[in-house]
């Protein structure tokens, strides 16, 4: 297949275009380097992945793009960690909207024009953000209360626009929704603000990599946000990457929703223990607790069965694992000053 992935340069993309051109697809990126400035990805020569660098709010590239694509992968937005839900409240909401009308807008026209089959949404964990069902199950979006953030109330709109896109014009949809993807890729985003956490300044905000970088500038004890006993579901942006794959292959994917996740829960303290250990081998573990913040999920605990049954997936990678690959490119990262 020939697929366009919007926000081909980001934290999440990286690992799924990779993905994707190793299975044989032909992939056009778009992305206006808007989060982190340029960025060099290991597929930029590939002879099957063509780039874009421009704005996804542009419906007449987009048009442009899309129209020799089999289906397209909506992944560009404004994204970041908790502090980001707080500072662009407004412009989360806004901008997101107008880049999610944009890519429907194109793709609806591709598919009644040209020979585009099916638009993938990439979704969030935070539609289940008011839930007190766990696990999770697709689905539970519709019953729970509306989220309470404004980056979660715009991520059940981006489902929504799925919905409407169907009924009143039959484009084919499928709703993706990652959980706490952990990998290596991410950086210091332009526009985010610094906030110091103890003694370190941190310019990003999500929880892996901001442990790993105060564990790693010494910080001791640790400060983390509120009592330590959220619970996420950290998940290996390769395991993703493979399952949104699935996502795009699969037919019986067609106008559903996945929750794309491993099965294992992890409190925030047991995350920052093992960081800690894989760190500082020769030193007790001390934390002290700082504020939460307003939106800081308690728990977050997705129902797997559906992606298992559908596309036999399963998000195999442990945590050790993945601490393995990401703390050593984090410590490279802060070297370079790039985090």
């Amino acid at each position: 297949m020939k697929l366009l992935v919007t926000g081909s340069a980001g934290f999440i993309a990286g690992y799924l275009v990779e993905e994707l051109l190793k299975r044989g697809h032909s992939v056009v990126g778009i992305d206006n380097y808007s989060k982190y400035g340029p960025v060099e990805k290991s597929y930029d020569h590939h002879p099957n992945y063509i780039f874009a660098q421009g704005d996804v709010k542009d419906t007449q590239l987009m048009k442009e793009l899309i129209a020799d694509c089999d289906q397209v992968v909506a992944i560009a937005a404004m994204i970041g960690g908790i502090t980001y839900f707080h500072e662009y409240a407004y412009d989360l909401l806004a901008e997101n909207e107008r880049i999610t009308a944009a890519t429907f807008d194109a793709a609806i026209w591709a598919h009644q024009h040209k020979k585009l089959q099916k638009i993938n949404v990439l979704s969030s964990s935070m539609v289940y953000e008011s839930t007190i069902v766990y696990p999770s199950p697709e689905g539970e979006q519709l019953r729970c209360p509306p989220p309470l953030s404004t980056y979660g109330f715009q991520k059940l709109a981006c489902e929504y626009f799925a919905k409407g896109a169907w009924e009143q014009y039959k484009l084919p949809y499928t709703i993706i929704r990652p959980f706490n993807c952990v990998g290596t890729g991410e950086r210091r985003a332009k526009n985010e603000k610094e906030i110091f956490s103890g003694n370190v300044k941190l310019a990003m905000s999500h929880v892996v990599p901001d442990l790993v970088q105060k564990i790693l500038k010494g910080q001791d004890p640790l400060h983390i946000l509120g009592a330590g006993n959220q619970i996420r579901h950290y998940t290996y942006g390769g395991d993703l990457a493979e399952g949104i794959a699935l996502c795009i292959e699969n037919e019986k994917a067609i106008n559903e929703d996945f929750n794309l996740s491993t099965s294992a829960s992890t409190t925030v303290l047991e995350l920052a223990e093992a960081i800690w250990n894989k760190v500082n081998r020769d030193k007790p573990f001390r934390y002290i607790s700082d504020t939460p913040f307003v939106y800081d999920v308690q728990k977050r605990i997705p129902a797997v069965e559906k992606a298992k049954r559908l596309l036999g997936f399963e998000a195999k990678s442990n945590l050790s694992d993945m601490l393995d690959e990401v703390i050593p490119w984090i410590q490279r990262q802060v070297r370079a000053g790039n985090i």
